[in-house]
């Protein structure tokens, strides 16, 4: 292996794991789903990068198969979580009456007679 092979892959393995380790810290800080699932997604996609990094440093593609299935893992995933997060914000809070909250916050002010 050359020089410049050796020092891109240098630099790939340290931006790789700079990455992954700062994908951990989100996940782990959080403090909403939202942050830890963009989190989870960065860290799938770091995983991604890295099976693919070592299919160009090898020079073999048998591990396509495996970066399709953390693929679809992210996509599902993602999908799972937008669908949790939109139906819990159309449910009122327990403490709300019914029909007094809307999804903007915005809530109608109560008319006083004159």
């Amino acid at each position: 292996m050359s020089t410049f092979h050796t020092v891109v892959t240098v630099i790939a393995i340290l931006g790789l794991t700079a990455t992954a380790l700062a994908a951990v810290v989100r996940i782990v800080r959080g403090p909403t789903i939202l942050d830890r699932m963009i989190g989870s997604d960065v860290l799938l996609t770091t995983l991604m990068l890295s099976v693919g990094t070592d299919m160009v440093l090898r020079g073999h593609t048998e591990a396509i198969p495996v970066m399709t299935v953390i693929a679809a893992t992210a996509v599902l995933a993602t999908i799972v979580v937008a669908r949790y997060v939109r139906r819990r914000a159309r449910l009122p809070e327990p403490s709300e009456p019914r029909g007094q909250q809307c999804l903007n916050g915005w809530r109608p002010r109560s008319i006083s007679p004159r």
